[in-house]
């Protein structure tokens, strides 16, 4: 028997989802489903998470909403758009300046969509009185983009990101779990068809098959999650990126119908960080550091880890204007900076004219 007055709940939570800045809202059953939980088990057993641990540690909860929630009945899934104006791939050229993800150039995502989550389950609560709700954003054992295909929103593309028909690569997503019974919507068709611009795109080749990412070779994991030095192999593909890659998210053709006009405006790049100069940030300490990304996604992975980066980008670069700050670094307190330091330094002299 159809619920109208669910139907009708429905209906007035997307146009509040969207009045306060979600661009999709999507609705799954809160079921568990085996065979997402047989793939995540596989991808863990082959190691494919790297030294992301927290993913295996709380697996248990990662099979299903229900796993971690046993009270939930369904799941409301939303994405806010970081369509970005500008060119992703614009400094490729440019191997003199820091390539910084488009997510991470303004304010931490963290924040914003989780304000936003909470302010929509407080009108849920409010409109059905009694139901129970939970709210997540990439911080809790939750698979976000298996549960946005599930909910209609989107598909996992071949580089196993969320793609949207409408807003491509570009969306931020969070779930609001909730002991309601939601009419659900159907889940996305996959739509990548023969396409492999996305895997042909990746620097470092990090797909080893399509739909499957291997975390140790993705340019974001080595950036981002990886704590120690970065695989030699590895480290010419990396380029001038120093935080995150967006190279397998821009090549997706479903991008031309995003569009930046509706994007959250909290997540606009600031001037600093759109093509700030590597010789800059190579003279960061702590205390620098934590003023320039202040309010940042960035400034999680901290000073060391962020300038080791900067330094593998200054290797690659060939720009012997970079000797100077780099040499500065071979003798840094942390190890793994002083190693990426001589590496650097050691490819710099390799191109530096014989006087």
């Amino acid at each position: 028997m159809v619920n109208t007055d669910a139907i009708l709940l429905v209906q007035r939570l997307r146009a509040e989802a969207a009045r306060i800045g979600f661009a999709a809202t999507g609705i799954a059953p809160a079921t568990d489903d085996p065979l997402r939980a047989r793939r995540l088990e596989q991808w863990l057993a082959d190691g494919c998470h790297g030294t992301m641990e927290w993913m295996e540690t709380r697996l248990d909860h990662r099979r299903g909403p229900q796993s971690l929630w046993p009270a939930a009945r369904s799941v409301i899934a939303l994405g806010m758009s970081y369509a970005p104006a500008a060119d992703p791939l614009a400094l490729a050229d440019h191997p003199e300046r820091a390539r910084i993800s488009v997510y991470a150039q303004g304010g931490d995502y963290h924040d914003t969509v989780k304000k936003a989550l909470k302010g929509l389950a407080r009108w849920l609560v409010a409109e059905a009185p009694g139901a129970e709700v939970k709210v997540f954003v990439d911080t809790a054992p939750v698979m976000e983009k298996p549960l946005g295909e599930a909910a209609g929103i989107g598909w996992q593309g071949k580089h196993t990101n969320l793609v949207s028909r409408r807003h491509g690569s570009w969306l931020f997503l969070g779930a609001i779990y909730t002991t309601l019974d939601l009419p659900a919507d159907a889940p996305h068709a996959d739509r990548c068809g023969s396409c492999r611009a996305c895997q042909d795109a990746c620097p470092t080749q990090a797909f080893p098959v399509p739909y499957r990412l291997d975390a140790r070779r993705c340019v974001s994991y080595l950036t981002i999650e990886h704590k120690g030095p970065i695989p030699h192999d590895l480290r010419a593909g990396i380029g001038n990126r120093i935080y995150g890659c967006d190279d397998c998210l821009a090549a997706c053709p479903w991008n031309s119908f995003a569009q930046a006009a509706s994007a959250n405006r909290a997540f606009l790049p600031r001037a600093e960080l759109a093509a700030p100069r590597l010789a800059d940030l190579l003279t960061l300490d702590d205390a620098g550091f934590r003023r320039l990304f202040a309010g940042s996604p960035i400034k999680r992975i901290g000073r060391d880890r962020f300038v080791r980066n900067c330094l593998i980008a200054a290797g690659n670069s060939g720009d012997v204007a970079l000797f100077g700050p780099v040499a500065a670094l071979v003798n840094d307190p942390d190890p793994v900076v002083a190693e990426a330091a001589s590496w650097a330094l050691d490819r710099l002299v390799s191109v530096m004219p014989v006087p």
